[in-house]
């Protein structure tokens, strides 16, 4: 049941990714959520998002900006990291992630998407078949309704690290 918002890898923060190493895996497309991801909640771009994109184009990346926020949040945030964006998406809704993959030309199997919530982020890229990277939100204050989705998200993650535990225990201690 919990099983369609497990993410596939979590991360302490969308800075503490190896980029590189997924290039090398074969990814080309990363699809990001904004607040709480990139930056605190309605903040604007900071040095390191715009320094993280730079790397990221370096590297060989394509990118694109996916959020449930208005043009006037997401826009001047996509052209000061230089990224691709939509925005209106209605995460977990599946449109947005199609159409983030055709703006940047790459497929399910070499996209990633990374955000900070398991019920929209993760769960709407799970839906289309896409890997996804769970990152800790960035700042803890968050509205009413974030609050209570985040106690939810702490139940469903408690049950994915037992689960894991439990299939590395099974695999002998090998992950």
């Amino acid at each position: 049941m919990f099983e369609k918002f497990y993410p596939d890898d979590k991360a302490q923060s969308a800075y503490a990714i190896d980029y590189q190493k997924l290039y090398d895996q074969g990814f080309r497309g990363l699809i990001y959520d904004i607040d709480n991801t990139l930056v605190p909640h309605g903040k604007p771009a900071d040095q390191k998002a715009i320094q993280l994109f730079a790397r990221l184009r370096d590297i060989g990346f394509s990118t694109c900006l996916l959020s449930n926020n208005n043009k006037r949040r997401v826009e001047p945030f996509a052209r000061d990291v230089g990224s691709d964006y939509i925005c209106m998406a209605f995460k977990p809704k599946r449109d947005g992630y199609y159409q983030a993959m055709k703006i940047m030309g790459t497929k399910t199997d070499n996209t990633i998407f990374i955000g900070d919530q398991l019920f929209t982020d993760v769960w709407g890229a799970k839906r289309i078949g896409m890997r996804n990277i769970l990152t800790a939100p960035i700042n803890p204050v968050e509205e009413i309704q974030i609050v209570l989705k985040r106690f939810l998200e702490k139940i469903v993650l408690k049950k994915w690290e037992r689960e894991k535990k439990e299939k590395k225990k099974k695999k002998g201690g090998r992950a």
